[in-house]
């Protein structure tokens, strides 16, 4: 299966602390908009979105069909063939993508020890 981009989304209490905190450790604003609480920071190949405001929990995030730079790839595999797939594995969604869709949409998993994981196709 191919994932595509993985980034972390963290929960944060203060937007402007931590996007003060996450530049010092070298990553600098990739996307985002911080007057509307969040901010997606970038440094080499990681990604970490943050996030204030929006949900409690820290996500695990994978976008099909995008790089780490946001840039469409060619060959991924679309979110509803993901979901199809887990779904053969036995593996129960907490959310779906209208498998009669294309294009943008996501599903939500759970794993094992509760993290969530979000497969956000953008393309």
């Amino acid at each position: 299966m191919k994932l595509g981009a993985f980034s972390i989304s963290i929960a944060v209490k203060d937007i402007h602390k931590s996007k003060a905190f996450y530049e010092l450790l070298g990553f600098t604003v990739f996307a985002g908009d911080l007057e509307k609480n969040y901010l997606i920071m970038k440094n080499e190949d990681a990604l970490v979105g943050l996030f204030q405001g929006m949900f409690e929990n820290n996500i695990i995030t994978f976008n099909p069909g995008w790089d780490q730079d946001a840039q469409k790839v060619t060959g991924f595999d679309d979110v509803r063939d993901i979901q199809k797939h887990l779904k053969a594995e036995g593996i129960s969604l907490i959310s779906e993508a209208d498998a009669s869709t294309t294009g943008p949409a996501s599903c939500v998993v759970v794993d094992p020890d509760g993290n969530t994981i979000l497969i956000d196709q953008h393309v």
